[in-house]
């Protein structure tokens, strides 16, 4: 059941301890949705009409929800009625695991279970499921995670939740000058020191990689295009691998000695060539241009 109202989305998030409720919330951070964790049940309904009426600021509302909230099952149960009544539709998405897969994750963390309080863990796990056991009735999603990665459950939340645009790796491709230092943030970094500089060159002194005199005369350097071509052929490779490992952001830092020609020319060209692949969202930052 997927619906909205107004604009906007809404997802209830819940599920048995240790099942990845976190991971869950996470990803749908990741994916653009206002994730907000374990409020409780009488506030929801006024979290979505706040949404609803932030003019496009929110348009997909998540809320993560356990047992420790007060009277859960009653009251969730209540406001989800609430919601489909006003026409939101909420998608309920729950989590669960097996009791050995559960008891496993809680022993590797050395964590109690929410619920076993003087009992042991099994205990806690199996009151736990029987208190959810009417709202796993009516999710509209079941996730077992028990013989899942975190990758894997991202993957699954991903195909649920996402959408085309979402999902792609949002590549930042960052020209910088080494002059003044390297980019803290930056994921690889690729120095074109090896190109002549266009600074010694008087009518491309005072010009940038943005021009087309500089940006002719650094893309025609010998080296120059079968850089480009390797380096493609290499982040294709790098940028599929971060999408299966659920890696969302990636930033490339193309440096030379100022951060003014060379740096600037093979930004623009690399991003150009980065953007005709699918499933990734690229953008240009240079850093240090202007800075001289």
């Amino acid at each position: 059941m997927s619906g909205e109202k107004a604009g906007i989305e809404v997802a209830v998030v819940s599920g048995l301890s240790g099942a990845g409720r976190s991971t869950a919330a996470k990803c749908l951070e990741d994916l653009g949705w206002f994730v907000v964790d374990n409020l409780p049940p009488e506030l929801i309904s006024t979290m979505v009409e706040l949404g609803a009426t932030s003019r496009g600021a929110i348009t997909r509302v998540a809320v993560v929800m356990d047992v420790r909230s007060r009277a859960f099952t009653e009251d969730l149960a209540s406001v989800i009625k609430d919601l489909d009544a006003r026409g939101y539709k909420p998608r309920v998405l729950f989590l669960e695991a097996t009791d050995a897969v559960l008891i496993r994750r809680f022993e590797a963390v050395r964590r109690g279970h929410p619920l076993q309080g003087d009992g042991r863990l099994a205990d806690g796990i199996e009151t736990e499921r029987r208190l959810l056991a009417p709202l796993r009735e009516e999710a509209d999603l079941v996730l077992d995670s028990s013989g899942l990665s975190v990758h894997q459950l991202r993957a699954k939340i991903e195909d649920a939740f996402g959408t085309e645009a979402s999902t792609r790796t949002r590549v930042t491709v960052l020209s910088f000058g080494y002059k003044y230092g390297l980019p803290m943030d930056a994921d690889l970094v690729m120095d074109v020191r090896f190109l002549p500089n266009p600074f010694w060159i008087p009518e491309l002194r005072e010009q940038s990689g943005l021009d087309d005199d500089v940006r002719n005369y650094v893309l025609t350097q010998e080296g120059a295009d079968e850089f480009l071509d390797r380096y493609h052929e290499l982040l294709r490779l790098i940028g599929a691998g971060y999408r299966r490992e659920g890696k969302r952001y990636l930033t490339l830092a193309v440096g030379c000695t100022g951060g003014k020609h060379r740096s600037v020319a093979i930004s623009e060209e690399l991003a150009s060539r980065l953007a005709t692949e699918d499933g990734m969202a690229v953008k240009v930052v240079h850093r240090d241009l202007g800075r001289e």
